[in-house]
């Protein structure tokens, strides 16, 4: 294997579960999540190998992760949802009242996010589903600091507000 697919392999493993999550949250369906993450790496691949500068890979997988997420809702001209029927790996050692407590918890939470405005989705899932910095979403977004932190604080009382009127 060549120097450069070695390079390029090692940039996918660090990061294709997080790009596939955040695609998945956005479409949620398997097939179009697998679909759009893999053309994700396609773009970076040919942008890559065409010796290209990527200053900061993971702000560049991202966008080019929302443009495709773009495409695909135009493309398809479909209402924007998260389902709430997501899968959940179950801790064997719940019980299976805490389970199912927990199990509708997640889906009040993901109902609760589809109705938030798209952008202030994106910041809650990057920052409290990826675990991403602050700085990091900047350079993602294309925002200053600042404005990823007000914008973060409003997404987090509006997604509260939306949680409060199911009785959460």
């Amino acid at each position: 294997m060549s120097d450069l697919k070695k390079q390029f392999s090692k940039i996918y493993d660090e990061h294709i579960k997080k790009i596939y999550r955040f695609v998945y949250l956005k479409v949620s369906s398997e097939d179009i999540a697998q679909d759009i993450a893999s053309e994700t790496f396609l773009k970076a691949w040919d942008k890559f190998k065409a010796g290209e500068e990527i200053k900061n890979m993971q702000a560049f997988l991202y966008q080019v992760a929302r443009n495709l997420i773009v495409d695909h809702y135009r493309e398809k001209a479909k209402v924007r949802t998260i389902s709430s029927q997501e899968y959940q790996i179950p801790d064997p050692r719940m019980a299976v009242a805490t389970e199912a407590q927990v199990e509708s918890d997640m889906s009040q939470v993901r109902l609760a996010l589809s109705e938030i405005n798209e952008d202030y989705q994106d910041l809650i899932i990057l920052r409290y589903l990826d675990q991403l910095s602050i700085p990091e979403i900047a350079e993602i977004s294309g925002k200053s600091e600042g404005a990823v932190r007000v914008s973060l604080h409003r997404a987090m009382q509006d997604l509260k507000k939306h949680l409060e009127g199911k009785g959460f």
